[in-house]
């Protein structure tokens, strides 16, 4: 996994250098207003222009994103911060300095929108949330250094806001070649594109392991959520050699690496929590969906022993004697070969414009070279990627054979009845089944008589629209989700109190905190966001090793409440009469906890989500749309920002703040599911199974 966490470690220089913009460009502001003579609209506008390229921008980058890929929008990304930082360095007026704004904001909205959706495509969900944390600290490091050098250069004579914001160009350099020369593109969306060979190869470079069949089958299996979908609960056990299961309907197979390695599924005695969740859902969680994903979550078992146990060599599901189905002389001698001993070496093969070009070898495994394979249906997070054959009878009485593709997840145990969708028996080798039509040798394909297991080209899967795959009821649900926790997350003033937290503490009278030290209130300002924001880097080391064990929707509910008593002892403060250097350290402390509690889970937390929770074919898009409310709701706050200070002051502002937290407080608890080590996948897939059950159910 060392690969997926350098990889990320690069991706979020990006985040660094926007953290070294909002802190440069908060400093800054205060000697730029002087020299240039700035209004405060103008000030506010100067401010705001990097959000406005950045809202601009993300109009398009989804769209863009899902065409030609992540990794050249990143390296776009760091191209611009270069040359912004350039611009900013040399601007003779406002005018340049606006422009140069503007493809700074470019920069940040492309690096903010894509960096979170690049490290949940290319991290393993074990350590998903760590490694999507990692934005806010790096983020948090930049504003550090940032105010480092700000307070030092306030210490001169003369300070030169055009070197503080120029100096930008150092590390954008660094980020340019890193980009350019290590980032590889996101596997999930190679494998979107049919390109299966590149994206393998860059699964071997993340995972660090040549076995990577099950979750290169479980990418293919992302480009089909959302059909017909149900949740069994089964008891497995091991199957006898040549077992037959005769007049036992109830069983079912379940296919390993082959024929002899298989085993048998018979559903789970006792009544089911899911009817009573959907149909009544206060009764047992806030939303059902929430629940479902809860379910989950309670009493896991300790990853890999059940699993071990039951599935020792559990290989990918299909067993084929045949192997590739080309159509030309050279392919039918490479399937003479196959049969006899192994498949022939993939550098040989071109999966990518072959739409019956098949996934898995006969050995059931993702084809690794000649004459090796491997078998591995680990998806990560304890769940396990299968399949089975179901026969159906239409009404003709005609018996037709389909595959189901089974995600497999082990129970911990009998789990209690509050909050719980799955009511099912304790026990060894029970487990949860999401069981739905696979992508990988679909339905469409059985009629053109494959040689072996084949997937359908991308283009050729969907024939919908992009727009109408919005409409689908577990995309919307998502949306829901992602859209109100980040216009919630920026109207809880996050930002704006970032950009201006030296004039904020500068009116709080913080310079009488260190006015022994002979310290302008400019430069004490400095040094205290400087000292808030390393307090943030502890605490947003705790929020990544919280973020896979606690979980994303616990963090949240953990750290709102701190949020909203921080703020109201910052109105208490500014209304209270108490003397100059009470206030101070009242302002000061609050303002810190604030700061610290926020990046531990309203800030990184809501980024996560909308990178986990929308399926692979339309997260381009999706991100979008919620990156666009976020730089919305953010141009509003900051450009606000000044204009109610003189207006109704930071009484007013922080009571406006606290009342967001508290209404955030009810919607994540009411409308956010976790979602802590499931694959995307599988997150997907349960938004659109919990969607169209409470459909079905209002429609009853």
């Amino acid at each position: 996994m060392k690969g997926a966490v350098y990889v990320a470690l690069a991706a979020t220089i990006g985040n660094f250098l926007q953290g070294w913009d909002n802190a440069t460009i908060a400093g800054s502001i205060l000697y730029i207003k002087k020299e240039l003579d700035l209004s405060t609209s103008a000030e506010g506008l100067v401010v705001a222009m990097s959000l406005i390229g950045a809202t601009a921008i993300t109009f398009c980058s989804g769209a863009v994103a899902d065409i030609v890929g992540r990794r050249p929008l990143l390296i776009l990304s760091s191209s611009l911060y270069f040359v912004s930082s350039l611009v900013m360095l040399w601007s003779p007026n406002v005018y340049i300095l606006l422009l140069a704004r503007l493809l700074d904001g470019f920069a940040i909205g492309l690096a903010v929108t894509l960096v979170p959706v690049y490290i949940s495509e290319t991290a393993p969900p074990e350590i998903r949330g760590l490694l999507n944390t990692l934005p806010q600290f790096t983020g948090s490091g930049g504003m550090f250094l940032s105010y480092c050098v700000l307070f030092g250069m306030s210490l001169m004579p003369s300070p030169s806001w055009r070197v503080m914001m120029g100096i930008l160009a150092i590390p954008s350099v660094f980020y340019l070649i890193c980009a350019f020369f290590y980032l590889p593109e996101s596997p999930r969306w190679l494998v979107s594109k049919g390109r299966m060979s590149e994206a393998k190869k860059v699964l071997q470079r993340l995972r660090g392991t040549e076995d990577v069949s099950g979750e290169l089958a479980l990418l293919v299996e992302g480009l089909g959520v959302g059909g017909e979908t149900s949740l069994e609960e089964y008891i497995v056990e091991p199957a006898v050699e040549d077992q037959d299961l005769g007049a036992d309907n109830e069983k079912i197979k379940i296919f390993g690496s082959s024929e002899k390695l298989s085993w048998i599924a018979k559903p789970a005695t006792g009544q089911s929590a899911l009817g009573i969740t959907t149909r009544h859902g206060s009764m047992v969680a806030p939303d059902s969906i929430v629940a479902l994903f809860g379910s989950v979550h309670e009493k896991l078992p300790e990853q890999g022993s059940m699993i071990n146990a039951f599935f020792p060599n559990f290989g990918s599901t299909m067993s084929t004697a045949d192997a590739h189905a080309h159509r030309d002389e050279s392919d039918e001698e490479s399937q003479l070969r196959e049969a006899d001993e192994y498949p022939a070496d993939p550098e040989d093969v071109d999966y990518d414009g072959d739409l019956h070009a098949p996934l898995i070898s006969h050995r059931g495994s993702i084809i690794q070279g000649a004459g090796e394979t491997v078998s591995s249906t680990d998806i990560g997070g304890g769940w396990q990627l299968a399949y089975t054959l179901e026969e159906k009878e239409d009404e003709d009485g005609k018996k037709t054979t389909e595959y189901r593709r089974m995600y497999l997840h082990p129970e911990g145990g009998a789990p209690s009845i509050r909050g719980s969708i799955m009511s099912l028996p304790g026990g060894d080798g029970n487990f949860q089944a999401l069981m739905s039509s696979p992508a990988l040798y679909p339905k469409e394909l059985l009629d053109q008589n494959p040689v072996g297991p084949a997937i359908m080209h991308p283009s050729e899967k969907s024939t919908q629209s992009i727009w109408k795959a919005l409409l689908e009821p577990g995309v919307k649900r998502a949306l829901i989700v992602g859209v109100g926790i980040q216009l919630l997350q920026q109207f809880a003033g996050i930002n704006g109190v970032l950009y201006y937290t030296p004039q904020i503490l500068e009116e709080a009278g913080v310079e009488v905190l260190l006015s022994d030290l002979g310290l302008s209130s400019t430069s004490a300002s400095f040094l205290i966001s400087a000292l808030t924001t390393f307090l943030m880097l502890p605490c947003i080391a705790v929020a990544m090793r919280l973020m896979d064990v606690s979980g994303r929707r616990s963090l949240l509910l953990a750290t709102i409440p701190v949020l909203v008593a921080s703020l109201v002892i910052l109105v208490i403060s500014s209304t209270v009469s108490m003397s100059s250097v009470v206030h101070a350290v009242i302002s000061t402390v609050c303002v810190i906890v604030y700061f610290c509690t926020f990046v531990m889970g309203y800030g990184p937390i809501p980024n996560i989500l909308c990178s986990e929770i929308f399926p692979t074919r339309v997260r381009g898009i999706c991100i979008a749309i919620c990156a666009l409310v976020f730089w919305i709701c953010d141009i509003i706050v900051t450009y606000s920002l000044p204009v109610m200070l003189t207006s109704i002051g930071l009484a007013g502002i922080f009571s406006i703040y606290a009342a967001v937290c508290v209404v955030s407080f009810f919607f994540v608890y009411f409308k956010v599911p976790e979602t802590k080590g499931m694959p995307l996948e599988v997150i997907t897939e349960f938004f659109a199974f919990g969607s169209r059950q409470i459909e079905a159910t209002k429609a009853e």
